[in-house]
């Protein structure tokens, strides 16, 4: 079977998402290929015990490291993507981390854009998304030409409270901006969003925000079950002709005039290079060398901080704290952001207890506590990479600016004794971890040294485009998704000729 469309996009993400969205009303055929299916509901999907004990929705594909050992990918292939269980949060990537900038294990290279370019992109990501949100109290936020659309989700009485005791302890919370419709999400189940899979519209993810706008256009449709293998190309090597899927057991192939990825930083790599052919022999695109290589994924902790009272909060998530994002005065180099987790419940704890313990001393110690993730920014490297091996992914990040990281636990532990948290823990997530992964196929002006240029056009093949995590030159310190999703936009725009 052959079909075509005028523009085929790989994968329903953020990305993909966001980029059908912006051609929607172009009129031009749209297809989206996504390899998974929806995500339905169930019983299981607010039940804390089956999602974190029993690892319910836990993905099995395993990707390969460099030391041979193999490890679980966690990434989730529905309908929406990751998204379907990220936390929501839709930062702006600060005016800073635009410009490069030294860190205290090296440098950031910057972008090839400023952040005022960007910025119209990022309203319009805030828009779709229905983004939540509040302007003037973090000292880092860069310019908005609007404010938020809808208010921030609202603090629970006790995160007002401890909103209250950072602010004693001289930082200085700020709500954080959330993709939730508060009163939807609570009103399938009183739980947090964090991890827990979107069933409902609660969580505006990329299906429940721009997918849902898209196909709400006679042009675009999608199409599910399609896991792609290859993108094929003239003898030219100039333009892509068809990408090659399977879908019910049968290989088929669509051509259309434009192609975007969109399957993530990991697999958008993988699948460009495995569309090597004699014109593009080293993966398509890949004339720079640079496809799979600048693998960025963030050094992130996450924080356990006990208190005196009981923590009754459901979902928590509201506040972060940006005071040591910047030069910070003690270090003189970039830090990282922190932000509250989604309320840990008693399973949940038990889920990630690092000793076998009573459930009741686990629900305990789950009753007093809050959970704070922190994040500091992972340079490009171009021995960090992607790759593929008789046709399994193999990954070899290697980390970077992990001083920075320990000084940014170092700082936060100060503030949240500070603020009367006896009781301080911390566990930073290993090499193996890939929430946050970007920066394969970088975007720049030269293509000697990038893959696709500001439009996320292919230097190399003149229709085809990348709208994903693959092309941030920098992981910044905060959550991509929102940066992600403006590109992608953007991408649209240009694609349109507008």
């Amino acid at each position: 079977m052959h079909q075509t469309a005028d523009v085929v996009i790989i994968g329903s993400g953020i990305g993909g998402s966001s980029l059908a969205y912006s051609l929607a009303e172009s009129g031009l055929k749209v297809i989206i290929l996504e390899r998974g299916g929806y995500l339905r509901d169930s019983v299981e999907a607010r039940d804390d015990v089956a999602i974190f004990q029993r690892g319910f929705y836990r993905p099995a594909e395993e990707w390969l490291g460099t030391d041979g050992e193999s490890f679980l990918a966690n990434n989730y292939y529905y309908v929406g993507g990751n998204s379907k269980f990220f936390g929501a949060v839709m930062y702006r990537y600060r005016k800073e981390d635009f410009e490069a900038r030294p860190h205290l294990d090296g440098n950031s290279p910057g972008w090839p854009c400023t952040y005022e370019e960007l910025e119209p992109w990022y309203e319009r990501a805030e828009k779709v998304f229905q983004v939540r949100g509040a302007l003037g109290q973090d000292p880092t936020e860069p310019f908005h030409s609007k404010p938020y659309a809808h208010p921030a989700v609202p603090d629970e009485a006790p995160i007002a409270s401890v909103r209250d005791r950072l602010k004693r302890a001289g930082v200085h919370p700020a709500s954080l901006p959330l993709a939730i419709d508060i009163e939807a999400w609570l009103h399938r189940a009183k739980t947090g969003w964090d991890a827990f899979p979107n069933t409902g519209v609660g969580k505006i993810d990329a299906e429940v925000g721009p997918l849902t706008q898209a196909l709400r256009h006679p042009n675009v449709t999608l199409m599910t079950g399609a896991n792609v293998s290859r993108l094929e190309t003239d003898e030219t090597g100039t333009r892509v002709t068809a990408a090659v899927f399977v879908k019910d057991g049968f290989e088929q192939r669509i051509s259309a005039g434009i192609f975007a990825v969109a399957t993530g930083a990991v697999q958008t790599a993988a699948l460009l290079l495995r569309s090597a052919s004699k014109a593009h022999p080293t993966g398509l695109a890949n004339s720079s060398d640079q496809v799979g290589r600048n693998f960025m994924n963030h050094n992130t902790s996450a924080m356990l901080v006990l208190d005196y009272r009981r923590n009754a909060s459901v979902y928590q998530k509201t506040i972060a704290f940006n005071d040591f994002y910047n030069a910070d005065n003690d270090y003189r180099a970039p830090l990282g952001n922190v932000q509250l987790l989604g309320h840990i419940t008693g399973n949940i704890l038990k889920a990630n207890f690092p000793v076998p313990a009573p459930s009741w001393l686990v629900r305990l110690i789950a009753r007093h506590a809050y959970g704070w993730f922190l994040t500091s920014e992972d340079l490009p490297n171009p021995e960090s990479r992607v790759m593929v091996r008789e046709d399994r992914i193999v990954v070899n990040w290697i980390r970077s600016n992990m001083r920075a990281h320990q000084a940014l636990i170092k700082k936060t532990k100060n503030v949240m004794r500070k603020a009367g948290f006896p009781v301080v823990l911390t566990h930073t997530f290993g090499r193996k971890t890939t929430s946050h992964q970007c920066g394969t196929a970088r975007l720049g002006h030269d293509p000697k040294t990038s893959v696709v240029d500001l439009n996320c056009r292919a230097h190399d093949v003149e229709n085809l485009y990348i709208a994903d995590a693959s092309v941030l030159p920098t992981s910044a310190a905060v959550n991509p998704a929102l940066t992600i999703a403006a590109l992608a936009i953007k991408a649209g725009a240009s694609i349109r000729g507008v």
